[in-house]
């Protein structure tokens, strides 16, 4: 059987060296913001015994796609929540991108490789989505349709490549009784 060709570019993102020089001007100010003391315990979900950040994931990506299903199926009088939802979504994408940061700095160079272009997938996808809550907000809600339609398309590849780090790379916080 052929391995699937998203998966060898997977496969090609951990063993792309380039991003090296990303990963490592990065890897300081992650450390001192995200990944440190307390603050770091907290965003890793250490006391939790489990990572926070794919709980947070649900949110944003949960908002994301609720206010899509109503932009094409709700009708106009859904307008308003798809607004809103959004509005949540984008007040949420902080704290989700914090405890990702917080679990991307103790994970190794492959994942860390994989970790940069998740992560700048992802800001790009919060960009365009935070442009279709400000075009609804100026009246035009057809051009934040659009624009949430893309930053849907977008923010799925982020989501293949978060679901990669943490189902088949297993980055992220667990507690060392869950190690058998």
């Amino acid at each position: 059987m052929d391995t699937p060709r998203l998966v060898r570019w997977t496969r090609h993102l951990e063993d792309t060296a380039a991003l090296d020089g990303a990963v490592r001007a990065l890897e300081p100010h992650i450390d001192a913001a995200f990944a440190t003391g307390r603050r770091g315990e907290i965003l890793r979900g250490d006391w939790l015994g489990h990572a926070v950040h794919p709980v947070l994931t649900d949110v944003v990506l949960g908002t994301w796609t609720s206010a899509t299903i109503l932009d094409l199926v709700g009708g106009r009088e859904s307008r308003p929540a798809a607004q809103r939802l959004l509005g949540v979504s984008l007040l949420a994408v902080g704290p989700t991108a914090w405890t990702g940061w917080a679990e991307w700095a103790s994970a190794a160079d492959r994942d860390k490789r994989v970790g940069v272009v998740h992560a700048a997938t992802n800001a790009v996808a919060i960009g365009i989505f935070a442009s279709s809550w400000l075009a609804r907000r100026r009246g035009d809600h057809a051009a934040g349709v659009r624009r949430s339609l893309t930053g849907a398309a977008v923010a799925t590849v982020g989501g293949y490549l978060g679901g990669h780090l943490a189902a088949a790379r297993k980055v992220g916080t667990h507690d060392p009784a869950y190690a058998d």
